[in-house]
Order: C-alpha cells, then structure tokens, then sequence
C-alpha cells in the first residue's frame, strides 16, 4: 500500500500560544465545529427527553448509547479511506446533512405525533452514521487548514471547540425544550448544522489545494484492506502505542461513567440532586474546557508518546478519586482535573498520529484511531456500567481505572518512550 512512515522530516511544532487561529481557515473551522457539536448534543436532550417521556424505555436508552458509538467500531477505517480518496469537505457536509435529516425527521414525528419505537431506533442509526463521517474527515481537514507544523494546537482547539459545544448543548438544548417545545426546539436545531456546510462549500482546502499530491491508493473494498491498515501501523510505534492507548481508555473508562452520574449525585447527597447531578457533569466539561485555552497559551506539554500516556496515568488516578470519595467538593475538584487531562492526552494522541501517519493513508490511519477511540466506547457500558450492578459503580469506576493505569504502564515499558517522529522521524 505505502511506506511504514513518510521519509522527510516533519517540520517543528509550533509554540506560539493559539498557533492555530493564526489561520483565517481555522477560525471558521473553530466556530462551525462548536455550532455543530451544539446541535449535536441540544438534539440529544430533546430526543433523549421525549424517548423518555413516550415510551419509559431502559432498552432503547441502552440502544441510543450503544448506536451512537458502534458504527464508530464498524466503520471509522472505512470513513476515514473515503476521506483519502474524496474531498474531506465534501464528506463533512454529507455527514451535516445526515444531522440535519435526522433532526428535520424528529421534528416532524413529534409535530404529528406519529413517533413509534422503531423510528426512533432508525433515526439514532443515522445519526451514529453520521457522526463517522464527519470524524476523521474533519480530522483529516486540519492537516490540509494549517499545514503539519501547527496541528497539535489545532487538533487541541478543535477539541476545546468540541468540548464548548458539549458543555453548552445542554443548557442551550434545556431552553429550547422550555421555551419552544420538543418540535419547534429540534427544526430549530437543524439549523445549527448549517454554517458549517455553508463554509465548507467554497472554503479553499482539501485535494485540488495541496501543495504535494501523496501516491492514490485504492479504495477499503474488503476487510483484509482494514487489515492491511493495521499491519502498517503495526510497524509505526508511535502510532501503535497512541491508538493502543486510545482504545484503552475508551473500552476500559471511555465515557460511561458520565451516565452513572445521577447515581453518584445521589450518593455524594450535596443539595438538589438534580444541581448536584448538572454541576459534576459541568466539572468534567469545563475541565476539557480549561486545558484547552490554558495549554495553548504558551504552546506547553510538546507531543511525545511518553507524555500523553504519562496524562492518561494522571486521568485515571483523578477518575479514580472521584470514584472512592465521599466529598463533594472534592469530587469536583476530581471531575474538572479529570476533564482537563483526558482533552490534554487525546488531543496529545491524535496530533501524533496524524504526523507520524504516511500521508497517502493518513485518512484510514486517522479512521482506525477513531474506531479506538469511539468505537471502543461501545464496550465501556460494560466494564463501568454492567460491572457497577454486580460491585456497584464506585467500585466499577475505580477498577476500570486501575486496571487502565496498570495497561498503560505496561504500554509504556513495552515501548511507548522515546521522542515523537516529528524531531526524528
């Protein structure tokens, strides 16, 4: 297919503070991608609400997590090869307009009253679908927006622009729900999705603007070639280790302890549960939040292997201290220092494949770790949550972290030190 590795020397990271936003491009990349992950997650609190409210179902809540991250699992390498072969930007826009059907679908059902079980089921399919569209293409897209150079600190603003839409939607989604209600608040959302198609359709990046043109490859026709990808990063270290450090703490942790967090609420019993519930899901986010103006504000923390899985220990020492305490004010402490270091060592991760991957590939590399790092959160319902009704969910939480601390420790004795390819590759 490729090379194990591009043979020129990668240029040096950049340390001026925001690198990033020096691009006119990426600015606009910043504020569509917030608009969309807003809308993503305000059509998640309407939708979740009214599945609720219709049809009181524990099943088809499982089944809105579980579709919304396996076509990850399925499909990311898949979706990621369609970026290398196609526009990333027109791949963008097809998943916003999945996003905006399903949302345009949601409102008409809950206009006429009409939604049944198995609309609701298809709709959340579509919606996971699209979701694995818009990834690794839009990863994909920052390399073409500010070049090698500067992509960690785009990969990280990317993921604090993630993060604010994450940590607005519900607020933003609650007030729609209240003031409009479940119909007119979803059309109303659809219409979040479209500044990024707008921008997108004239915005100078993708293949005919690349300065060098990499080797084309074939297109993913068979599992062997999924295969194949996985041999070449086999052979790749820094790639190896940072994807097996994604999946690791997507199927061990992953996000599953977020939809636990009613349970710790009521146990940590501060105040209104339902405050108490808000302000420890708003720790997590605005740690995320934090670290990712903070980190940028002196270029700190230069990408290496050692230092993301070095985080990753660090995020599951804070996990599993808001796990065993009691305290809530302490919890908080933990949820916002765990919120900060996992945006540290993923955006960490993700920058260092995407510099360390060929350049013909760099899109189905790009799809294998996203199907580590989402994909693998299918699974995590079970180490943290099933494993939480047999040892209750402090202890799942806090063994879950345990047991990824100790994986990663063996990850890095096994070969995840060294300097990153970007000083030597």
């Amino acid at each position: 297919m490729t090379s194990v590795a591009d043979q020129r020397d990668p240029p040096a990271v950049a340390q001026t503070s925001f690198a990033a936003f020096r691009h006119p491009g990426f600015q606009m990349y910043f504020i569509a991608t917030a608009l969309a992950m807003l809308a993503d997650n305000i059509e998640h609190v309407i939708s979740y609400w009214v599945i609720f409210q219709k049809f009181h179902s524990a099943t088809l809540g499982g089944f809105a997590v579980v579709s919304h991250w396996l076509p990850f699992l399925a499909f990311s390498v898949y979706s990621g090869a369609l970026a290398d072969r196609f526009d990333p930007r027109r791949i963008i826009q097809l998943g916003m307009l999945l996003f905006m059907g399903v949302s345009v679908a949601w409102g008409v059902l809950f206009w006429t009253g009409t939604l049944q079980t198995w609309h609701a089921a298809v709709l959340l399919i579509v919606h996971g679908a699209a979701g694995v569209l818009w990834g690794p293409a839009s990863q994909l897209l920052l390399h073409d927006i500010v070049g090698p150079g500067e992509l960690q600190s785009a990969v990280r603003l990317g993921a604090t622009a993630r993060y604010l839409g994450m940590l607005c939607g519900p607020a933003v989604g609650s007030a729609l729900l209240l003031a409009c209600g479940p119909a007119t608040g979803i059309f109303v959302n659809a219409a979040i999705y479209l500044p990024m198609i707008i921008w997108l359709w004239h915005a100078p990046y993708g293949p005919r603007f690349r300065a060098e043109q990499p080797t084309p490859v074939r297109s993913v026709r068979r599992f062997a070639d999924v295969f194949d990808t996985f041999r070449i990063i086999g052979h790749n270290p820094t790639v190896l280790s940072m994807t097996l450090l994604a999946g690791g703490a997507a199927f061990f942790v992953g996000n599953a302890y977020q939809a636990q967090m009613p349970a710790f609420a009521h146990d940590l019993g501060h105040g209104n549960p339902g405050l108490s519930y808000m302000a420890l899901l708003n720790a997590d986010a605005a740690g995320a939040l934090v670290a990712g103006f903070v980190l940028e504000l002196r270029g700190v923390l230069r990408p290496s292997s050692t230092t993301a899985l070095v985080l990753a220990m660090g995020w599951c020492c804070a996990l599993g201290g808001f796990a065993l305490i009691s305290n809530y004010g302490l919890a908080l402490g933990f949820l916002f220092f765990a919120g900060f270091l996992e945006l540290a060592f993923n955006s960490m991760a993700q920058a260092l494949v995407q510099l360390s991957a060929p350049a013909s590939i760099r899109g189905r590399v790009i799809g294998v770790f996203s199907m580590a790092a989402s994909g693998m959160r299918t699974f995590s319902g079970v180490t943290v949550g099933m494993m939480g009704a047999l040892i209750g969910i402090h202890g799942s939480l806090s063994l879950s972290a345990a047991v990824l601390f100790v994986a990663i420790g063996c990850l890095m004795l096994a070969g995840g030190r060294g300097r990153v390819p970007i000083e030597s590759a």
